[in-house]
């Protein structure tokens, strides 16, 4: 019972900020009534049109703002109040929902008008999004960031399987327009939970000035550190060519294992499933850094595989349900490491570009994976967003590699700049705990050479290298002991 409840409260950490689960309670009602919208909107358009075209033109209205306009959001972002942003902006969505509900239910809604208000929510999307991104580090921290970031992924795709629900139920007896209303009334819970807010418990990064050239500036910023435009480069990739899962789902279902709608159903619920568990293991579990998007890029790309060489319906729920996993591994790997790596100032820029590797590229990756799927078949578009991950992956593990080499070559280069005895308790610290695990690998050589100048001659020449990490740790010890020795016998020449 004890390991359940301590399993708990590290599953859901973050919602031990009270301004967090604020925020949480209103998004939790907010996306619900946001995938209500979508499910209503594809359906309206098809009912209106009996053209997948043009419900392929509304969902590029509303992508296409945020490929464009997002950077520029980021900027906005980090110039301004983000909390006050969202509170504007949320309530713009609330209004979009509401006139489209009220042209729907009137009986006089036009193909066009829902073309110009799915443009209008994807002009919102490019402003609000990078400002929510980087807005859970003013809310959480950084040591809840990473399980802030997997509990909203987990919260999402609960939405998914519970709007798409409710709003079938609805189209069915009320039609499409309450949809849209009970969208428009769910913005209230999460404007009113930032409104609720106790303000002195966030932490506000400083707003950036505004100047000239800032858009420019960040992308500056980005391209300079390879903490960030590694991951954003394998978002982008894998964003553009494999989370094509409205495109790909389907035609799977239909050509692929004749399992028509029912069994799109189930396996739009397997994945749902899957990411649900996949989220809440990460939660609890997950990690940041290079490394771990690098093994989450390689699941991802194997589940995707099976998934498309699934010979049978139940099969493929399995492989979903775990690619449901990996993907949402992926993504909140990736979100928290680019987040905890970029400066304050940079966040709303960095996490801006991180929207359009993922969202923005649907109006490039959707056509590409369409016209695959028609010219290979019904399983290419899966195993083409497999392939995509394996690429991605290894060329993770590629830069992976490289940047180990290069701290190697900088630790080297600045323990030959220092005297063994002034070597400062960072360097020991990262050349023993780090040359320890380096013995059996190839950089072994270099290792060893490297902790002998941590030491002094005599030491070093008459230590076999697997001793060398040992006697380091003792320098290290003697040398602190000689100073704390030092400087007690001088407070005591003074005291006398």
């Amino acid at each position: 019972m004890t390991r359940a409840l301590n399993a708990g409260r590290v599953t859901f950490a973050a919602l031990s900020v009270p301004n967090y689960r604020l925020y949480y309670g209103g998004q939790a009602i907010s996306l619900i009534g946001t995938w209500m919208q979508m499910t209503a909107q594809s359906w309206l358009v098809l009912s209106l049109t009996h053209s997948g075209a043009a419900l392929g033109g509304i969902i590029a209205l509303q992508t296409i703002p945020v490929l464009l306009l997002a950077p520029y959001g980021g900027v906005i972002a980090d110039r301004v109040d983000k909390r006050r942003l969202m509170v504007a902006l949320q309530s713009a969505m609330g209004v979009q929902a509401l006139i489209l509900g009220i042209l729907t239910i009137s009986g006089a809604v036009q193909v066009w008008e829902i073309g110009v208000l799915a443009c209008v929510l994807g002009l919102n999307n490019a402003f609000e999004n990078p400002a929510r991104q980087s807005f859970m580090m003013e809310m959480v921290g950084a040591d809840h960031l990473r399980n802030a970031v997997s509990l909203n992924s987990v919260l999402v795709n609960v939405a998914r399987t519970i709007g798409p629900a409710v709003a079938g139920l609805l189209i069915a007896t009320a039609g499409e327009g309450v949809c849209f209303l009970v969208n428009a009334a769910s913005f209230i819970a999460v404007v009113t939970s930032l409104l609720l807010m106790d303000r002195s418990q966030l932490r506000p990064s400083p707003p950036a000035a505004r100047a000239p050239g800032q858009l420019r500036e960040g992308l500056r910023y980005v391209r300079g550190d390879r903490d960030l435009w590694i991951p954003l480069l394998m978002m982008a990739a894998v964003g553009c060519l494999t989370y094509e899962f409205q495109v790909t789902l389907p035609v799977m279902a239909s050509r692929g294992l004749d399992a028509g709608a029912k069994g799109f159903g189930f396996m739009t619920a397997a994945m749902g499933v899957g990411a649900v568990v996949g989220g809440l293991l990460i939660a609890a579990r997950g990690k940041t850094g290079l490394r771990p998007l690098v093994v989450a890029a390689t699941g991802f790309g194997l589940a995707m595989a099976l998934a498309a060489a699934a010979p049978t319906l139940g099969f493929e729920l399995v492989t979903l349900a775990f690619a449901g996993g990996a993907s949402i591994t992926f993504m909140s790997t990736g979100n928290s490491t680019l987040q905890l790596a970029a400066e304050p100032a940079m966040r709303g820029r960095v996490m801006s570009l991180w929207f359009v590797a993922f969202q923005g590229s649907t109006p490039i990756g959707g056509p590409i994976v369409g016209a695959l799927m028609g010219v290979l078949g019904a399983r290419a578009g899966l195993g083409l967003g497999a392939v995509t991950c394996m690429i991605v992956a290894v060329a993770g593990a590629i830069a992976l590699s490289a940047r180990r080499e290069r701290r190697s070559v900088e630790l080297q280069d600045a323990a030959d700049g220092v005297e063994p005895v002034d070597q400062p308790p960072h360097v020991r610290g990262r050349v023993v705990h780090g040359e320890g695990r380096s013995r059996r690998r190839r950089y072994a050589k270099v290792a060893h050479q490297r902790l002998r100048t941590m030491v002094t001659r005599p030491d070093a020449d008459s230590a076999a290298p697997e001793d060398l990490a040992d006697v380091v740790r003792m320098s290290a010890v003697k040398r602190e002991r000689d100073e704390r020795t030092a400087v007690g016998g001088r407070r005591r020449a003074v005291d006398r």
